[in-house]
């Protein structure tokens, strides 16, 4: 145990001495190598060496003037975060390669732009805590409050980015995960900073022992609270209502051309309608089908003839909701106006209801700075000239049978308020199309991060993607059924109950900041008492 001691005690006073050029490349080697926290490695453990690591890079910040410190604060965090975020998110490269032709040239801007900018919250992060540093076990905790809160921010500022969050290392693992009813994501990221960044302590002059163990304490009694929640919760499920979900993998090149869209339609229905055998019957077999997010390179809303051919295939009872873009004039000579949406389709071909997508995703689905953008030819990746617009309200769906769902379309997932509406709904409804993304890590974060939201909520979820990972998962986040990437097929399934509303809703989602406060009032408390 000695020896080890004084190996952690080595490597942190070598990082705390390092500066230059070599204090960045460790800064960003650590935050490349804590992204392999996330899905589809799920290295989780991996952060109880990359974060201790950054705490003592800001140790080593301190020690010169206050604006100095803060400084070189910042640009550890940065180097940080670029690492973090590059190696994470290097795969929003290849939606630039499906139409290289044209958008080919932004991609190494894409991929190093995006985490540049996102890194300037882990700078401000690591800034903010390096200004209340303290000696000993509470910098930890000021640590695991500036980073948290940094990635709050990310989440909301300039219509927020929360991928990857740190929380999402605990909330992927069944058990660890289970917290996220609550106190969400969120908590869990400050939760995850606090316990992976506590080995910090090993190399001080005298260890908090006390402190180590109940960082490890924190871990098992997540694993203990986790493990108990889903003993006692036994799958129910609504008899009546058998779901089906397609996963196509229709390559997004094909996606996007006019002249495919009816052998994509053909594809569509002979997928839902091929599972047959014994004890199958094709569409007959499902109550509610879904098919995934902008289906159709043309308007289904006008095509009379697509909405018969569905109708005609749908049983008595039975619906079909689909993604497809939608577009309307208010008058006849106005341009367009074009929205990302989901239409719930009845046995008639008639289109019941529709939710047009609220979140849209910068420069792929619209564009900032639209007039200026389009004054110098730029165009949303999706190829919408203009972009799609933003629609007005959050909206509940009503199946026939009575039961009701929140449609969110593609990564309007990854946000945990995204769910609310003015009532709760039975079920989460999840259409995209990951195909953009290829065979990466992308939809696997994707995917993972979708699932949390059952979680948090305590309602199951419905999930239909193009190449990507479909599933059906009860309110635990449990899977009942599902299709790994890269596999063309159905997912059946009857649909899963929701539990009574978790503490995470019940409280709003408002008990994640008690973390950071309770971890400022450490820091203020030892502040005044150096004074």
């Amino acid at each position: 145990m000695t020896r080890r001691l004084e190996i952690v005690s080595a490597v942190a006073s070598w990082a705390t001495l390092t500066h230059g050029w070599r204090r960045a490349a460790l800064a960003f080697v650590a935050g490349a190598l804590s992204a392999l926290a996330m899905p589809p490695f799920s290295l989780w453990p991996i952060l109880a060496l990359t974060l201790p690591v950054a705490v003592w890079l800001i140790d080593g910040a301190a020690g010169a003037t206050r604006t100095r410190t803060a400084l070189i604060a910042a640009g550890v965090g940065w180097c940080f975060g670029f690492g973090y975020f590059l190696a994470g998110l290097w795969w929003i490269g290849s939606a630039f390669l499906v139409d290289a032709d044209v958008f080919g040239w932004l991609l190494p801007f894409a991929v190093t732009g995006l985490p540049a900018l996102l890194a300037t919250t882990t700078a401000a992060a690591f800034a903010l805590a390096c200004a209340l540093w303290r000696p000993g076990w509470r910098r930890v905790l000021v640590f695991a409050a500036a980073l948290g809160l940094g990635e709050l921010a990310r989440g909301h500022v300039f219509t927020g980015f929360p991928w990857n969050s740190f929380g999402y290392a605990l909330a992927d693992q069944a058990w660890l995960g289970q917290f996220a009813s609550v106190v969400g994501v969120e908590g869990l990221t400050f939760v995850a900073l606090a316990i992976f960044s506590a080995p910090a302590v090993l190399a001080d002059p005298r260890p908090a022992g006390r402190f180590l163990a109940l960082a490890g304490a924190a871990l098992a009694g997540l694993a203990v609270f986790g493990a108990i929640r889903l003993s006692l919760a036994e799958p129910r499920f609504d008899e009546t209502l058998a779901v089906r979900a397609i996963q196509p993998e229709i390559p997004q090149d094909m996606k996007s051309q006019d002249a495919q869209g009816g052998a994509i339609l053909d594809a569509y229905i002979a997928l839902t309608d091929e599972a047959r055998g014994p004890d199958r019957r094709g569409f007959a077999d499902a109550k509610l089908v879904v098919w995934p997010e902008s289906a159709f390179p043309f308007l289904l809303s006008r095509s009379p003839e697509a909405l018969s051919r569905i109708g005609d295939n749908l049983p008595a009872g039975s619906v079909l909701v689909t993604g497809a873009v939608r577009a309307e004039r208010k008058r006849e000579e106005d341009a367009a106006t074009f929205w990302n949406a989901v239409h719930m389709i009845g046995d008639d071909g008639s289109i019941l209801a529709t939710y047009d997508k609220i979140h849209l995703v910068p420069f792929g689905e619209y564009l900032p700075f639209q007039a200026t953008m389009d004054a110098l030819g730029f165009e949303a990746v999706t190829r919408q000239r203009g972009g799609f617009a933003a629609g007005s309200r959050r909206a509940l769906i009503t199946l026939p049978g009575g039961r009701r769902f929140r449609p969110l379309i593609c990564y309007e997932a990854i946000f945990p308020e995204e769910v609310a509406a003015d009532e709760r709904p039975d079920f989460i409804l999840n259409v995209t199309n990951d195909a953009w993304f290829g065979r990466t890590p992308g939809p696997y974060q994707h995917a993972a991060q979708a699932r949390v939201r059952s979680i948090e909520q305590g309602l199951p979820m419905v999930r239909s993607a193009n190449g990507g990972v479909s599933f059906v998962i009860d309110a635990y986040g449990r899977n009942v059924a599902s299709l790994d990437l890269g596999v063309r097929g159905v997912v059946d399934a009857k649909l899963p109950l929701a539990i009574e509303p978790t503490l995470y809703v019940a409280t709003h989602g408002l008990l994640y900041p008690l973390f950071p406060l309770a971890f400022g009032v450490f820091a203020w408390r030892r502040r005044r008492e150096a004074v």
